[in-house]
């Protein structure tokens, strides 16, 4: 293995992965770079003049070691500073540059660690200086714009759409004032479960190579290597050793190549923002498996991931020019992670599944964590105690165990009961959470601009499971203390700058479709929670949704949710008022962006018009309690007496925003560069579209939903007439009946409360008290 790895890595740069702009401010700039040899890495950022063209003084500097996670993989996120106290402004466009001192005291331009003979020509900028560029978000909530998304899987249906940000940067790059200027990717960047085989086969022997060691899986009475654990093979084990739920209920195809090992995850992130690990082959199907159906599958995974590939050096570029901020959903680790109780006591109480668990923990928080809150992982913080310790484990080759266990302390994994070998839980106020040490990292954080705040929540790993109910019963995303720390506090932090517009950061919807909360309460009445994620939604725990929207809308007037998850775009707008009546309403708007690759039937189903006329929207209400926190889902026009008399505290009406006419993006972005040429579509059978009614642009054109692979861009406008914000959120996405456009669906609204709705609501329960029928 080693002297094929040293072959390999040959022919590679020394830039793996990256640069990657992460958590980026007035004051400081952090880049993330994973190299396949130890560096000492130096960051500086410059100040540009006409307009981004010719760099200028440089402003911030700092430097860092890498961090030796295996032989061939040394990852470092460096945090520029400024030695005189300087601050970057939000008026002018800014490039930094990297400079790479290696072991032997050669150092390298970034040019330089970018370059080999397979990667020749490499382009991160979007200017002939070369160097990466980025601006800081406007004083003017006018001029600020957002791109969101979520739920990328490498051999998902249809074009990846992270590429279109590419194109949304090249467009606006010498425009301070409209170019986007943060990126918020929401979930499931990278997929633990639902692995093709393909994938599994070069993540698999990836992983081993960057580690350059052989990771010992607990499988069984002894142990199995991940390269024993073959592509498509895996599914026995991961549903009877790991415990996994993803492959329960006849869908062992879900974890028939899930990844387990820690090189495995390591290599997921590297093949998902960089291409320069991939394979320039693929072994053909017939090589791999004499089965017709698997051989179908594999050659549909490898032309689906070949066409990832294809684009992956436009979503380079990008992520190198852009502030990106993320937050983990289920599958960056498994699907339903953490779901419940009972996937707890099932998979955190066994040494495959734990190990699985931590070893995704650990790629995220290198990958992830590292660049969000790059001030844990500072001298003496946990994050840089985490770090030393993956180091400590991978010079081991996986054999020290105490750095083992200071991996799973640090990444927040549960100690087991002795006796029975299940996690432990703490009880507090009613709920029971998993126990953690208190120098776990924290995953939720605040982001916080001159016009806005941005709170990014962890719903994964503070869960309150209810200590009355069995184990499958739904919990609260948050528990009440998850619930003051991470809301309440930074609510009530900044409140008294009502110049800020708040952003509240949820993976997983608030507000999902009527047909989807039919049918998670049914799957809840007959006990499947594991095959349609029953729990993970927050309107299927009424007391804690309850709780989380008091909360919002008693600290703050107007409220943006940004959400993924759901592999569909829409927007809707929630309406909030006291009762007895009180001036000071509240809105909450929630926009939701998925998936960047992950198209199904079924979402292709619902983007057409075939959505509303089965399954329209409607307006929805209901009565809210504060103690204990409740809520109630009502018919305006049969509000019983019963309902209306006992005294309810608030209450409120959601409606769905209606989904535009989709328009073309600007005429200079041909929609052909995006599809490989071997994806193209024949021109000899074009007269054949007529005929594809269901492809027409009429039948397309649904009002509810984009459900086509999609990335958001969301921004706002003040209209003449109004004092109040209109709140916009673009869907980018690829058009079936057209080879040259891309085109985008607007959802708008205003950025206050339904005054009509909600009057409309009191006046209608008001009578049902006074005349009772």
């Amino acid at each position: 293995m080693n002297n094929q790895a040293e072959d390999f890595f040959e022919e590679l740069p020394l830039i793996l992965a990256g640069p990657l702009l992460q958590h980026t401010e007035a004051k400081s700039v952090t880049v993330l770079v994973a190299l396949q040899k130890s560096c000492q890495v130096e960051l500086k950022v410059y100040a540009t003049t006409n307009n981004g063209e010719r760099l200028g003084n440089c402003l911030l500097e700092g430097q860092r070691l890498t961090v030796a996670l295996g032989k061939y993989l040394h990852i470092v996120a460096i945090t520029a500073v400024s030695p005189l106290g300087a601050s970057l402004t939000n008026e002018c466009i800014y490039a930094y540059d990297l400079q790479f001192t290696c072991a032997d005291h050669s150092v390298l331009t970034l040019e330089q660690a970018l370059f080999s003979n397979r990667f020749p020509q490499v382009s991160i900028s979007y200017f002939e200086h070369q160097k990466p560029t980025f601006v800081l978000p406007p004083d003017s909530l006018a001029d600020l714009h957002i791109i969101h998304a979520s739920c990328r899987k490498p051999h998902g249906h249809g074009i990846d759409a992270l590429p279109l940000l590419d194109s949304l940067i090249a467009s606006a790059a010498n425009q301070p004032r409209r170019r986007p200027h943060q990126l918020f990717l929401t979930g499931d960047q990278i997929y633990g479960d639902d692995v093709a085989d393909p994938f599994l086969w070069v993540a698999s022997n990836l992983g081993d190579s960057l580690l350059g060691w052989e990771e010992k899986l607990p499988v069984g009475q002894g142990y199995c290597t991940p390269k024993e654990l073959a592509p498509g093979e895996r599914a026995k084990v991961a549903t009877e050793e790991a415990k996994l739920t993803a492959g329960l209920h006849n869908k062992s195809e879900k974890v028939s190549s899930h990844l387990f090992g820690l090189g495995e995850y390591y290599a997921a992130y590297l093949l998902a923002w960089s291409p320069v690990c991939w394979p320039e082959a693929f072994p053909p199907g017939k090589w791999v498996t004499s089965d017709r159906q698997a051989l179908k599958i594999w050659d549909q995974s490898v032309a689906d991931l070949r066409q990832l590939i294809y684009t992956l050096g436009r979503v380079r570029r990008a992520l190198a020019n852009i502030p990106m901020y993320t937050v983990f959903d289920d599958h960056d680790v498994s699907d339903d992670w953490n779901l419940n109780q009972a996937w707890c006591l099932r998979v955190l109480g066994n040494p495959l599944g734990r190990r699985t668990v931590q070893n995704a923990l650990l790629a995220y928080s290198v990958f992830q964590a590292w660049g969000n809150t790059p001030e844990q992982f500072t001298d003496g913080q946990s994050g840089e105690k985490l770090l030393a310790a993956a180091e400590n484990w991978s010079a081991s080759a996986g054999k020290d165990m105490e750095a083992d266990q200071e991996i799973a302390r640090y990444v927040g994994m549960p100690s087991c009961n002795p006796n029975t070998g299940l996690p432990n839980f703490v009880l507090e106020d009613g709920v029971f959470i998993l126990e953690r040490h208190p120098e776990t990292l924290i995953w939720h954080y605040t982001i916080t601009s001159n016009c806005h705040e941005v709170i990014v929540l962890d719903t994964r790993t503070w869960r309150g499971y209810p200590a009355d109910k069995k184990p499958i019963a739904p919990p609260m995303l948050l528990c009440p203390r998850a619930m003051k720390q991470q809301l309440l506090q930074p609510l009530q932090k900044t409140a008294d700058k009502q110049n800020l517009t708040t952003f509240v950061i949820a993976p997983t919807n608030v507000f999902g479709l009527q047909a989807i909360d039919w049918i998670h309460h049914w799957q809840l009445k007959r006990e499947k929670v594991f095959s349609t994620d029953v729990g993970d939604s927050w309107n299927i725990h009424f007391e804690a949704l309850a709780k989380l929207l008091t909360t919002l809308c008693e600290q703050r007037q107007k409220v943006i949710i940004l959400s993924g998850d759901i592999h569909y775009s829409c927007a809707a707008r929630f309406s909030y008022g006291a009762i007895p009546y009180a001036p000071q309403q509240s809105v909450i708007v929630q926009l939701t962006a998925s998936a960047l690759k992950n198209e199904e039937t079924l979402t292709r189903l619902i983007h057409t018009r075939l959505k509303q006329w089965l399954l329209p929207e409607k307006i929805r209400r209901w009565l809210g309690w504060n103690q204990p926190p409740n809520m109630l889902e009502v018919k305006a026009k049969r509000l019983h007496r019963r309902q209306a008399v006992t005294n309810p505290h608030w209450h409120c009406v959601l409606e769905w925003i209606p989904r535009q006419q989709a328009q073309n993006l600007h005429s200079q972005v041909d929609m052909s560069t995006f599809v490989a040429p071997w994806n193209r579509k024949n021109p000899r059978w074009q007269w054949l579209q007529p005929l594809k009614f269901w492809q027409s642009p009429w039948f397309q054109d649904g009002r509810e939903v984009v459900g086509l692979n999609n990335l958001a861009l969301v921004h706002f406008d003040l209209p003449d007439s109004s004092n109040s914000y209109q709140v916009i959120q673009d869907t980018y996405w690829f058009s079936y009946t057209s080879t040259t456009q891309i085109v985008y669906s607007r959802f708008a609204t205003n950025l206050q409360p339904n005054q009509y709705l909600l009057n409309e609501f009191l006046i209608v329960g008001s009578q049902s008290i006074q005349d009772p029928k």
